[in-house]
């Protein structure tokens, strides 16, 4: 064979195992991404758990999975309680798995039994509503953050600076955040309340609390429902408090774990029940 010949011949071998590992390359990538989009009902459950601090609470407080099922979910649904809509919401909307803040009602007819239910009541509620909530605090423009209240050694409340803004202003950026808000008890009624730089958000409201919350220099305390034990509290340290609703929170709360879930798996499609 000519030299020339045996050049050709050594390209084309080259060329060929190239291109087989290129193929065996491809191959491989398929299934790794493949493998990465597949996500079980029990790979969100053990997310969560982490993401809930769940060791922190009681076997009985602890949520994860409700209904187990071994179908691979690519569509996620949130919603607070089911509803008597809820197996066609599931149909129309294709979700292969549920997060039910409170599945207690739920009848065994509403869903096909495939769908598998994961949920948490508690640790979401001290997570993502009125409690140490960084992802809230965030929105709120709070920083140098502080635990305030705790029960069973868990925080349940934070206080932090915001940048001076109006009594007003902040009920407006508390309105446009959760979508309203049920009742506000302004500081000075009769006058423009005091410049807010500093506030308390909680889920619970005491007397111990709210005075607290005062005489570690907060302005205004946000929770969900305000309380008639700490009426005098309030009256007497002058401080502003708004009630943003309970369920109000939840929902906001639901909308800020379907970022969590897209953030940690791409490939998730995540859909939020807003009036469930």
């Amino acid at each position: 064979m000519s030299l020339m010949k045996q050049g050709m011949a050594h390209k084309q071998a080259i060329a060929q195992n190239t291109l087989s590992k290129g193929q065996s390359l491809h191959s491989n990538s398929q299934l790794m991404t493949t493998g990465s989009n597949s996500i079980s009902l029990e790979d969100i459950a053990e997310f969560l758990n982490q993401f809930f601090a769940v060791d922190l609470y009681s076997q009985e407080e602890r949520g994860g999975v409700y209904l187990p099922s071994t179908r691979r979910v690519k569509r996620l649904g949130l919603l607070l309680e089911p509803s008597a809509q809820l197996h066609k919401w599931v149909r129309t909307q294709n979700l292969d798995a549920l997060f039910l803040h409170r599945p207690w009602k739920l009848q065994p007819e509403q869903l096909a039994p495939d769908i598998g239910i994961i949920s948490y009541h508690l640790p979401f509620d001290e997570r993502l509503t009125f409690s140490f909530n960084p992802r809230l605090a965030e929105v709120l423009g709070m920083s140098g953050l502080e635990v305030l209240g705790e029960k069973d050694k868990r925080a349940i409340g934070m206080i932090g600076e915001v940048p001076i803004q109006s009594f007003a202003h902040l009920c407006n950026c508390v309105n446009q955040i959760f979508g309203g808000y049920e009742q506000v008890d302004a500081a000075e009624p009769a006058a423009e309340p005091t410049e807010v730089t500093r506030i308390a958000v909680v889920g619970a409201m005491t007397d111990l609390l709210v005075r607290e919350a005062a005489s570690r220099g907060a302005n205004v305390y946000i929770t969900g429902q305000l309380r008639h034990p700490a009426e005098q509290a309030v009256e007497e340290t002058k401080i502003g408090a708004i009630a943003v609703g309970h369920r109000q929170g939840e929902l906001w709360g639901l909308r800020a774990l379907a970022g969590v879930l897209r953030e940690r798996w791409s490939s998730l499609e995540v859909v939020v029940l807003q009036n469930s």
